[in-house]
């Protein structure tokens, strides 16, 4: 080998050395800055738990704390001291939450997947009627008395779902997901002898689950924390959801501490209120969090395919 050769070869040995030392470098900071990031997400969370495991007492005079000073149980058995209406709660709240989300993402499915078709003679006209829904709005009394003198869905399970069925952000990104389909599955479908619908079902759909699951955790989240309609619409006991009953119960217990107080009662210490906030946090998001891992890949997936399709 010639010296030219040689000194080529050395180059490239270097090279490769310095690009290595370069991706190792990188690794490391980006490993650690993603490992400081996790941290800042669930020391919050512990936060919660171990403030919900905490003396009142404690949380009074030493304030929150990473880790309980001295446990207790109390909030905890102030929250399920009526298991049975907490039970209740917890299936008003999954029942409304899987068929408001099974509900919602087929019609924000089907609207989209209509929106989409270049074919489809008035989707620009639609499109426009949506997109005018999300500037202006009726007001809250037009609404209410929309859905309790019109509608007649005072107390039924129907005021927990209809209301959140529909959201024309969801659709537009199911749209946007759609258009990228290529035009050459559906023709194809077509020339078989499919109809519309049996494309929408067979093809289109199974194409869209990245979307359907970014839409679907949306929704989902949208009716598991929903508490607002209950309070506007539900007075039956037996149809309140959980956040609700939690509400609810938080509120007495505010009423109930500060009639304590007005008679010179000391109640600091006897009603774990801050205890009893995060106990409820943790009692409500706990099946959220337990669910969000098995979707989150399509979740990702969804919103980055979703936000760059036109």
């Amino acid at each position: 080998m010639n010296a030219s050769g040689l000194s080529l070869s050395k180059k490239a040995v270097k090279a490769a050395k310095i690009k290595k030392v370069d991706q190792r470098l990188f690794y490391a900071i980006g490993y650690t800055a993603l490992v400081m990031l996790a941290l800042l997400c669930i020391v919050p969370f512990i936060l919660i738990l171990s403030s919900s495991l905490t003396d009142e007492s404690k949380i009074v005079v030493d304030g929150f704390q990473l880790f309980p000073s001295e446990f207790s149980l109390e909030a905890y058995k102030i929250l399920f001291k009526y298991p049975d209406q907490m039970i209740n709660a917890y299936i008003v709240t999954i029942a409304v939450t899987a068929i408001g989300t099974i509900a919602g993402l087929f019609l924000t499915s089907m609207t989209a997947y209509c929106l989409s078709r270049k074919d489809f003679k008035w989707r620009n006209h639609f499109s426009f009627y949506f997109f005018f829904t999300t500037l202006f709005s009726g007001g809250l009394v037009p609404w209410y008395l929309l859905i309790v003198n019109y509608l007649h869905m005072k107390d039924t399970a129907l005021a927990l779902i209809v209301p959140l069925l529909f959201n024309v952000f969801y659709i537009i990104v199911m749209k946007s997901f759609m258009s990228g389909i290529p035009e050459a599955i559906t023709e194809s479908a077509k020339i078989d002898g499919a109809g519309d619908f049996l494309i929408f079902m067979r093809l289109i759909l199974p194409l869209s689950k990245p979307a359907l699951a970014t839409i679907g955790l949306f929704l989902a989240l949208g009716y598991w924390n929903d508490w607002y309609n209950a309070l506007l619409f539900i007075s039956n006991e037996k149809l309140m959801p959980l956040q609700y009953y939690l509400y609810k119960m938080l509120g007495n217990m505010d009423g109930m501490r500060k009639a304590m107080m007005g008679s010179g009662a000391v109640v600091t210490t006897s009603l774990p209120t801050e205890g009893l906030k995060m106990a409820m946090t943790i009692v409500a998001s706990g099946p959220i969090l337990i669910a969000y891992p098995f979707v989150q890949k399509y979740f990702v997936r969804g919103l980055t395919i979703g936000a760059v399709k036109g």
